[in-house]
């Protein structure tokens, strides 16, 4: 990165358990949750993509000059949603947390622009923004009963298909 060249990437994307060639500008390094995550420009998509580190199985510097991309431009794209993965296109998910479970998420800071109140039967209302919802229901589903998926209906449906899913494997 701070050659500012190209990287030639071999990585693995876990989402859809292949490996891939890919060539980037490295724009730059963010720690999330535990882990390392390379924000870069993705010559073969043409947009920004963030990679995980750890998926990276082998990484070449390039002579060629990487593509510099404006710091608020990475924000707007990678740093606007809730979690790892971005997007230009931001929504807003409204929450509701059971009472007993509000004590404990009303000190969680789950975005930097979220909204939150209580309401007034003690339970905790959480507003997020996110481009991507795949991290986002996970955190909602860890929380399980005590939390609802209030909007938009889209994620509202999401959330009860997987929870569909999983009572499907307890059947049994």
């Amino acid at each position: 990165m701070l050659q500012r060249r190209r990287l030639s990437l071999r990585y693995h994307s876990r989402s859809r358990d292949e490996t891939i060639e890919r060539i980037v500008s490295p724009q730059r390094l963010i720690h999330y949750r535990d882990n390392w995550y390379l924000d870069a420009w993705c010559h073969l998509r043409e947009g920004l993509r963030s990679f995980s580190v750890d998926a990276i199985e082998q990484a070449e510097i390039l002579e060629k000059r990487a593509k510099d991309v404006a710091e608020a431009r990475l924000d707007e794209v990678l740093g606007s949603g809730y979690g790892i993965f971005g997007g230009d296109s931001v929504t807003w998910a409204t929450l509701h947390f059971t009472p007993e479970r509000a004590r404990w998420v009303s000190t969680e800071r789950w975005h930097s622009k979220q909204e939150a109140r209580f309401l007034e039967d003690g339970s905790y209302e959480l507003k997020v923004p996110f481009s991507d919802d795949r991290e986002l229901i996970m955190d909602i589903l860890r929380y399980g009963a005590d939390c609802e998926a209030v909007g938009p209906k889209a994620l509202r449906e999401r959330v009860a298909a997987e929870l569909a899913r999983a009572r499907e494997r307890y059947q049994n």
